[in-house]
């Protein structure tokens, strides 16, 4: 790098300015990919917990769908949850960590309430509706798992990068920097000197 640089005051003022800023940009960056990895561990615990608590979510509904499938019949609960009328709907938006898009997501209906599972005080069966209220809580926590993932694999991406161009700097561009700096530096001494013998001589003469 140093041997395409000219070796004048004005490019060595230049230098200076870019490896100034070249440290600043590298500061910033390292403060970034430290957030962000903090946010990571963050969330990452509580992707843990929330992915052990959707586990026991799941299998107690499983345990007591199988439970209305037992004593109310399978085509009883295939009834009700033909009755259902509430359309669980979901939206993916965006939102902000440190520069970094990650999704929201969220749910609406993702529960049913009583009246709209359609089968009256009558033909409603406390182990259906057990059932039912299980798996709407495990739908919600579904979303919510769904969001972390996401947001984590987004994170997980920025730090890698950010990762990479802190690297770069460090071991790069950096170095490059203030090695063609000592060049230039050095070369304009030996112009210096080189001029100062050259006005000696010609005094002596």
């Amino acid at each position: 790098m140093a041997l395409d640089i000219k070796p004048t005051r004005s490019e060595l003022i230049k230098l200076k300015g870019r490896i100034k800023q070249t440290k600043n940009g590298y500061k910033l960056l390292k403060m970034k990919r430290d957030g962000l990895f903090h946010e990571f561990r963050k969330l990452l615990s509580e992707m843990i917990e929330a992915k052990r608590d959707l586990t026991d979510t799941y299998r107690l509904a499983k345990q007591r769908i199988d439970l209305a499938n037992a004593i109310e019949g399978g085509l009883a609960v295939r009834g009700a949850a033909i009755a259902n009328t509430a359309t669980p709907q979901v939206e993916v938006e965006r939102r902000n960590i440190m520069g970094v898009v990650v999704p929201s997501v969220s749910g609406s209906n993702l529960k049913s309430t009583f009246s709209e599972r359609g089968v009256g005080y009558i033909g409603s069966s406390p182990y259906i509706d057990e059932a039912s209220d299980s798996f709407g809580n495990l739908i919600e926590k579904i979303v919510r798992a769904a969001e972390m993932e996401g947001t984590l694999k987004r994170l997980l991406s920025e730090i890698e990068a950010t990762k990479r161009r802190v690297n770069a700097l460090e071991y790069k561009v950096i170095p490059e920097l203030e090695e063609a700096r000592v060049f230039i530096q050095l070369r304009l001494e030996e112009m210096e000197r080189e001029e100062t013998f050259r006005l000696k001589r010609f005094k002596n003469k």
